[in-house]
């Protein structure tokens, strides 16, 4: 018989259109195959308003909360004062807890599966109101305090990001802490990579973290699902929401060290940066005349057609990047660096190829791009290989082992 499943999300899961809610949802659609699926979510439009799509019919009830607003001199309090890290009170509203106890008391569920740190506040507070008998569920999109960690060890090494380094280490302190006490208030615990699953034992001795990596829909995406835009014929194509710190990172590094060496070899080489919310600090970019930032595009599947090669430049970050899986499954060769593609697991050379370092990185590029055949191959490899391990069907399987007590 199946559970009662309370899911609280940052977000809206629908329409999944990036990395937390293409999560969400696909978790959502695959445990409501088998039990009763609730949710509750922040939105920044109201339900009445927002794509619900097919959550309407997956869950039994879901109920949607005002994504509350957070003044800087508050920002500021709880990062000097606290001793929580900032993303614990990132979502903190007192709206989404008076909700949250209506439906613990009306719905009665078996089971509070809390999507993300940013969410876990919520979760210790359903500990206390409801019975012994509920379990949480942390499903830890990250281990947020190594990839602050790695934000740290990166911009202690630039002068002029010694500010933002302070900010990561005071993070990191705080994350190691604070995601310790989550993960010892839950019933189980679920991360994204057997690396991810290592880092919350590394917190929490003994924690035995059930791995669900992020899977991709192989039906949508897929090599010919979109006709292909007319972009440069030597096009590099990076997908992802560009507010995000190694998203930002990233397009920065591959512009300024690894972009001039390509173009000394092909001057008409053109990388295009997919993606909504630019940041600040890619401003330089758009003075570039062979980079393109789209901004929000309403669906990357034609960009990634249309790319030569993908490539995935993170030096930062964390868990199974399903922007990579994405362009697997659309048939791409992919160029990353190693911290792109941890937690895939897959075989360098055979798959995607690896390179670290900006001239490694550019020779494998240059290499791909003078090599129709290898692409086409490393493209059909990369499509079986995701095929085989990262559809969500497969990958979501040991939910049920999650559920079970």
């Amino acid at each position: 018989m199946g559970k009662r499943i309370l899911f609280l999300t940052p977000q809206l899961p629908y329409p999944p259109q990036q990395g937390t809610a293409i999560r969400n949802y696909n978790l959502i659609r695959q445990a409501a195959k088998r039990h009763e699926v609730h949710l509750l979510s922040f939105e920044g439009i109201p339900a009445s308003v927002a794509d619900l799509g097919p959550l309407r019919d997956l869950c039994a009830a879901l109920d949607v909360v005002p994504i509350p607003r957070r003044s800087n001199w508050q920002r500021l309090f709880t990062v000097l004062a606290s001793p929580r890290p900032d993303i614990a009170y990132r979502l903190s509203s007192p709206l989404f807890t008076q909700k949250l106890e209506a439906v613990l008391r009306e719905t009665k569920p078996d089971i509070v599966q809390i999507e993300g740190l940013e969410m876990a506040q919520y979760g210790l507070w359903a500990r206390q109101l409801a019975s012994e008998s509920l379990w949480l569920v942390y499903d830890a999109h990250n281990a947020e305090y190594l990839l602050q960690q790695r934000i740290f060890e990166t911009d202690a090494r630039r002068p002029r990001r010694w500010l933002g380094a302070l900010y990561s280490f005071i993070q990191w302190q705080k994350l190691h802490r604070y995601e310790a006490l989550v993960c010892r208030q839950v019933q189980r615990v679920i991360a994204c990579s057997l690396a991810d699953s290592k880092a919350l034992a590394r917190l929490v001795p003994g924690l035995e973290a059930v791995i669900i990596p992020n899977g991709v829909d192989t039906q949508y995406y897929q090599p010919d699902a979109v006709a292909a835009l007319p972009l440069h014929t030597q096009s590099l194509v990076f997908t992802g929401k560009m507010d995000f710190r190694p998203n930002v990172d990233a397009v920065l590094w591959f512009c300024t060290e690894v972009l001039p060496i390509i173009q000394r070899a092909v001057p008409d080489v053109h990388f295009y940066i997919v993606g909504k919310n630019p940041h600040p600090r890619l401003a330089p970019l758009r003075n570039m005349p062979n980079v393109t930032m789209t901004g929000f595009v309403e669906d990357v599947r034609p960009y990634i057609a249309a790319a030569a090669v993908y490539v995935v430049p993170l030096l930062t970050g964390g868990g199974t990047r399903l922007k990579v899986l994405e362009a697997m499954a659309m048939g791409k060769a992919v160029v990353s660096t190693t911290l792109g593609c941890e937690g895939i697991h897959v075989a360098p050379g055979q798959d995607v190829i690896l390179a670290d370092d900006p001239a490694a990185f550019a020779a494998q590029v240059l290499a791909l791009l003078q090599d129709k055949a290898r692409r086409e191959q490393l493209g059909r490899a990369a499509r079986t290989f995701v095929e085989r391990y990262f559809d969500w069907d497969t990958v979501a399987a040991p939910l049920e082992q999650v559920y079970a007590h």
